[in-house]
Order: structure tokens, then sequence, then C-alpha cells
């Protein structure tokens, strides 16, 4: 690298006059703001002119958007200048991102009935246990989104899936509020976030139950050792009594005589039960040797 002199300024004061001392070869160089800083070892002011003359974004708007959530690398390749300049502008608003994700997790979740006693950090640690996650694993983010307010964002793994949930985050004396921006947030915020998860029923046709119906087996059960069974079928001897009853309670039509068949017919029909069936002597009648007929 050669050295030159500094020879003085022309006369409109715009431009340094330099010189090699060697050859006398005379160089001008304009004074602007990047000479200034330079001559003062004004590192600082030197690198922020270095970042507004070589990007598309001024030191301001690097941070803006690191503010709203972009990373150093997002904004690096956006500007198109190397991370360490980026870096420069992006460490104090990463302090501030990661402090704003640290006061909401000490926030109130808002409820229909109001803020909850419990923080966030507490309410989401219970819902991660419960579903068998690792909040260790889980991390925090905050940023300000358009109308300025804070948003504090969970992020975990689980499977093959990243989940992420946000919450607004006012700041306030009691720790601040926090309202849910999303299913995900709503859903670990809720006081049921421990329930069991629902199952599926099987819904049968008509088809299948009539089906169902017709070849299911009939199930009996078992009386109790010590109940009475009455049995309903009356004896045979009731038959006989009854058809007697009913013979004598019958009155008789003066205006015609019965034919052979309708005479037979209650001697008959006595003899059987109301099923058809010949009516069986009764006990009675065996041991003593009566026939049905009413003859021994």
């Amino acid at each position: 690298m050669r050295e030159l002199k500094v020879v003085g300024l022309e006369p409109d004061a715009k431009h340094v006059v330099l010189a090699d001392p060697t050859t006398g070869d005379k160089f001008r160089i304009p004074v602007d703001d990047t000479l200034r800083a330079a001559s003062r070892g004004d590192l600082a002011r030197l690198g922020q002119i270095q970042i507004e003359t070589a990007s598309a974004l001024r030191p301001r708007e690097i941070q803006a958007r690191i503010r709203a959530g972009a990373s150093v690398e997002q904004v690096a390749e956006e500007a198109g200048i190397p991370l360490s300049k980026v870096e420069r502008f992006a460490y104090p608003v990463l302090l501030e991102r990661s402090r704003a994700a640290e006061m909401a997790q000490k926030g109130h979740p808002v409820r229909p009935d109001g803020p909850t006693v419990q923080t966030l950090l507490e309410i989401v640690s219970q819902a991660f246990r419960s579903r068998g996650h690792n909040l260790d694993d889980a991390t925090w983010d905050a940023w300000r989104d358009d109308d300025g307010h804070w948003v504090a964002q969970l992020e975990w793994q689980a499977g093959r899936s990243t989940n992420a949930a946000h919450w607004r985050y006012q700041p306030d004396a009691h720790g601040g509020t926090i309202a849910a921006l999303d299913d995900i947030a709503a859903d670990l915020v809720d006081p049921d976030c421990g329930r069991p998860l629902r199952y599926l029923t099987p819904v049968y046709s008509s088809r299948d139950t009539d089906d169902t119906m017709e070849t299911e087996p009939e199930r009996f059960v078992a009386a109790p050792a010590d109940a009475v069974v009455i049995d309903r079928q009356p004896e045979p001897a009731d038959h006989e009594a009854h058809a007697a009853e009913t013979a004598r309670t019958i009155p008789v039509v003066a205006d015609h005589e019965p034919d052979a068949a309708a005479a037979t017919k209650p001697a008959a029909s006595a003899n059987k039960d109301k099923r058809g069936k010949p009516a069986l002597p009764s006990w009675d009648d065996v041991l003593l040797g009566v026939r049905s007929n009413g003859r021994a």
C-alpha cells in the first residue's frame, strides 16, 4: 500500500489534495462524513456509514426489521451485506426481544372470568406435562407487531411437526396480561388442557341393527336357588272341572235340536285342553283307577 501526503484543500474546500512523495503524483478525495469519521477515529460511525453506502437498508431499518421478528440471517441476505455488519446493530435489539420473552412468561393469561392467578409459564408447564412434552426443549421468543404490541412465541417439536403458539403481551405493574392469538395458544391456557382425548364410537345403521337383533341369541338369567317358580300351565283335572262348569252354565235353546255332530262336540272338547291335545288324567285318577270318561 502506497502512502500519500496531504497537500491541502481545493479552493471549493470540497476535496482534499494528496500527493505521492516518490513520484509526485497528486490525488484528491471528497470531504464527506466517511472522511470526517475516519479522521476522528469514530469506528461506530464509520461502520454505520459503510452499511448505508453498501446496503439497501440503513442501520435504523435493520434494527426495525430485527425488532419486528426477522433474524440476522434474513436481514443480511436482504441487505446484501455480511452477517458481522448486521450483528453489530442487531445485538441490542435481540437483547430487548429476549427480555420481553422473559417478561411475557410471567404474565397472566386472560380468561372469560378474568386474569388467572398462575403465570403463563406455570400454566404451559402443566399443559406440557399432561401431554408428555418437555418444556426444556421448547424455545421462547418475542417481537413487536405492526401496532407496537409485544407478541410472545413458544415453539416446540412434536414428532416430525413443529408447533408454535402466539400470545399478545401487555406489560403492566402486576406482571402483564396475556391474550391468545391462535388456537394452539388458546388450547395451552385452557383450564381443561389436561382432559383425555376424545374417542370415536362405531355407528350402526338400521340394517346392521336389525341383523344383529335377528342373529343375537337369547339370554336367560338363572333364577336364584331360593326362588319359587310358579307353573302357569293348568293341570288336566282343572281342564275337566272347567269344561263341566261351562257345560252347566250354557243355556239350552228350545226352538231347535242340535245335530249329532253338535251333541258330541262338547264331549269331545271336554277331553282336550285349550291347545287341542288330549287331556291327561290327574294323579288322583291314576291312584283310584278312574278312567278319563268317569267310569272305574
